[in-house]
């Protein structure tokens, strides 16, 4: 409210200015005074030079008041690798338009002020000037080569980051590796799909596309398409590189997350893609930004929680796409490897059935529930009329099972150590497995190769049998009613 009466207040005194110099030129007009014409001219001329100071005082006053929204300044700093040369690139720009920007200006009212209409005086006018229209050329031509070849260079560097023979796979543990997601835009939400446990986005035709049933034309015969599974929103293991494969369905779009520094068109019937390396996770920067003031207030969606609170990256379209492109937004979270690997696991499912074997012991059996596997594929045409891939299942849902049997010793392994007093010998044992169980866990939820699956099962049910074994037997003294005699007493 008062920054609108403050904006009406000054339209008004400008509306005000306006007027008295309107009124004064007609009555200069009607008196033929040439001395009064004179002021008139030196008073709009003072108008201008004081409307330029103004002016830049205000640029600079609301930039100062901007940069803790400002990309690049305050706590804003790029949340990927290549995000610092972005944003130096943005400063560097920003340094040299700022100059021109500024001198331009005053120059502008500088003229106004300098060669304003006076009786008996007249302007020199030059034809050209060789020297001048050089300086001109020559100055801003050699600025802009370095910043069109600085610009050149950081997007080389971007975008060819990743060497010919890259391989794409769950989870880039070595050079040359990379985890590749595909982002489709559509009107108006964006497809979100991963590659599964075999790191191969599996091939699609706009052909295929049903509604409600393969939105995405996913073809069934092709197998990397078995384990391919979609979500609503994009997680990413911080300190991995990823490529993003972007397309249309139907017009232009932008994929665009802005801490990232990632923004690039998707254009229907041509796919691109972008590279980049998330280096701050999600919880990171909530801290960060808990230590700016501005971010201490009330978030606007829940009063009962702080906006530092609230934080989340996002994925938006950039490009005004049609009347429902606010609402292509999606949460971008990035976390730790662990993180990722958890939510890995959820996204690929399969379930495990528990079995009583013996109910006088009360030990468990699991087993594993086919077509229980998370995926496009098995969600839509596993096992019906239309499943081109029928008997070829077999290999995924081994490597799941194993994975969710390796899962059953991990958790049983806590629900030890949960129960354990902390720092009883039955803890340290419960906690030792878990740390041994971690690396043979991550096995089993990335590895594409059955054997080192059954390695891992059979490694992870030795472990968990050592510690049920190892554990000390508790002896139960039985308890004798002291008996006191009459004598005693």
């Amino acid at each position: 409210m008062g920054f609108t009466i403050g904006a009406l207040c000054v339209i008004l005194l400008a509306v005000f200015i306006v007027q008295i110099g309107k009124a004064r030129e007609l009555a200069s007009i009607v008196r033929n005074d040439p001395a009064e014409q004179d002021e008139i001219n030196k008073f709009q001329a003072g108008l201008g030079i004081i409307f330029m100071v103004s002016f830049l005082i205000v640029c600079v006053v609301s930039f100062i008041y901007y940069i803790p929204t400002t990309l690049g300044w305050g706590p804003n700093i790029a949340a990927s690798l290549h995000g610092p040369e972005v944003d130096y690139l943005f400063n560097l720009t920003l340094f040299f338009t700022s100059i021109v920007f500024v001198l331009t200006h005053i120059a502008l009212f500088g003229f106004v002020w300098k060669y304003k209409g006076k009786q008996g005086k007249l302007g020199l006018y030059w034809a050209h000037n060789e020297t001048l229209e050089m300086v001109w050329m020559i100055i801003p031509s050699v600025v802009m080569t370095f910043l069109v070849v600085g610009g050149l260079q950081a997007w080389n560097n971007i975008m060819l980051d990743l060497p010919e023979d890259a391989v794409s796979v769950t989870l880039p543990e070595a050079d040359g590796e990379y985890l590749e997601i595909e982002a489709t835009g559509s009107q108006f939400l964006w497809f979100l799909r991963y590659p599964g446990r075999d790191g191969k986005i599996g091939t699609k035709y706009f052909t295929q596309i049903k509604k409600g049933v393969n939105p995405l034309g996913q073809t069934w015969t092709d197998e990397k398409n078995m384990d391919d599974f979609m979500t609503t929103e994009i997680v990413l293991p911080v300190g991995k590189p990823v490529r993003v494969r972007i397309t249309a369905r139907d017009v232009l779009h932008n994929f665009y997350i802005r801490d990232m520094r990632v923004k690039t068109d998707a254009v229907p019937g041509m796919p691109t893609y972008f590279n980049f390396t998330p280096t701050v996770t999600t919880d990171s920067m909530r801290r960060r930004l808990s230590k700016e003031p501005e971010w201490q207030v009330e978030d606007r969606n829940d009063d009962t929680k702080k906006r530092w609170e609230m934080f989340n990256y996002e994925l938006a379209c950039a490009e005004l796409c049609g009347n429902g492109h606010y609402s292509m937004r999606n949460v971008v979270k990035i976390v730790s490897e662990e993180e990722y690997l958890d939510w890995l696991d959820e996204q690929e499912g399969g379930e495990l059935e528990e079995v009583v074997a013996d109910s006088a012991s009360g030990s468990i059996e699991y087993t594993y529930m086919p077509g229980s596997v998370n995926s496009q594929y098995f969600s839509k045409v596993y096992n019906t009329a239309q499943d081109p891939l029928k008997g070829k299942t077999a290999n995924l849902e081994k490597l799941v099972e194993n994975k969710l049997r390796v899962n059953v010793y991990m958790n049983k392994m806590k629900d030890m150590r949960n129960e354990a007093e902390m720092g009883s010998v039955n803890y340290v044992r419960a906690e030792k497995a878990m740390n041994e169980l971690k690396s043979l866990q991550k096995t089993a939820r990335i590895t594409t190769d059955i054997a080192s699956s059954d390695k891992a099962l059979a490694a992870a049910k030795a472990i968990a049998d050592d510690v049920k074994m190892t554990l000390p037997v508790p002896v139960t003294v039985p308890q004798i009613d002291t008996i006191v005699s009459d004598t005693a007493k």
